[in-house]
């Protein structure tokens, strides 16, 4: 089963680093999340010059928050994105839950969920080449992927589990147990089958990880606090933190156990070392 690796954000001039030792790896992905109101890259940009520092591994939002965007311009962005890191490209896109971040991007948070139905529409429209609107022509360039790049949704509500089926290629879990994933994996599946769709969707795991000195273990702990810290559940989150080999060993092997396709462990410490630990731990 491939592993990929969710970037830390709190050196972005760092990630150059991490995304060469990565790509010199077996890992499959880089994952890099998005915030407007918080001290994160901006994630397109971000992956844009990871790709170009790789020539293997895949580049993954994780996810973007799409009501944030123009959509004309998220549509264009993307293409290129994929066009340019020849089809390395996947879209992992969810509505966000921050008050502050709908405000500055001058959205209304009570329609985040209705903009992004909306956005995929004309998100698929326009990778396929055909004409924006009425009266005007396409926002090219084509990407890569025929259709599009690879659109995973992320989310917890029924809703965004039926965004998959609707729009998507595909599920990205958020850090949770395996033993609550399943229940959700098995919810996109069931989706994906009242849509009528062919195949199956990709299914992706995420997991929360720390390796190495009892330093690292603590940025690690401190950036999950500060960043989940709206949601009330910080501290859970950051319980959920694993830091052993063993402790992460076994979360891979529960993922493969309830089906999942991938697992992207996400480093909170900027430590890029963690690359080649993590990759002695998962791949030996």
């Amino acid at each position: 089963m491939p592993v990929g690796l969710g970037l830390p954000v709190d050196d972005p001039a760092g990630l150059l680093t991490w995304a060469r030792l990565a790509d010199d790896s077996p890992f499959s992905t880089l994952g890099i999340l998005d915030r407007l109101v918080y001290d994160n890259p901006d994630p397109l940009v971000a992956l844009s010059a990871l790709a170009g520092a790789t020539s293997r591994i895949r580049v993954q939002t994780e996810v973007l928050l799409a009501p944030h965007y123009n959509t004309a311009i998220l549509a264009k962005q993307t293409a290129t994105l994929d066009r340019m890191s020849g089809g390395r490209f996947t879209l992992g896109v969810g509505i966000g839950g921050r008050e502050d971040d709908c405000r500055v991007a001058g959205i209304d948070i009570r329609r985040r969920g209705r903009r992004l139905d909306e956005q995929m529409e004309q998100l698929r429209w326009a990778w396929a080449g055909r004409p924006y609107a009425e009266g005007v022509g396409a926002v090219g360039p084509l990407p890569a992927t025929p259709g599009g790049p690879e659109v995973l949704f992320g989310g917890f509500a029924p809703a965004a589990l039926e965004r998959v089926a609707r729009w998507g290629d595909g599920f990205l879990g958020a850090a949770l147990p395996p033993a609550y994933m399943d229940r959700m994996f098995r919810d996109v599946e069931t989706a994906w089958e009242k849509y009528g769709r062919e195949g199956r969707p990709k299914l992706v795991a995420q997991a929360s990880v720390a390796l190495g000195a009892p330093s690292v273990v603590a940025d690690a702990r401190a950036n999950l606090l500060r960043y989940y810290e709206f949601t009330g559940r910080a501290a859970y989150m950051a319980e959920g933190l694993l830091t052993t080999p063993e402790a992460i060993r076994a979360a891979v092997a529960g993922c493969a156990g309830i089906g999942a396709d991938e697992v992207i462990l996400y480093c909170w410490a900027a430590d890029p070392d963690q690359v080649t630990r993590l990759a002695e731990v998962v791949f030996a």
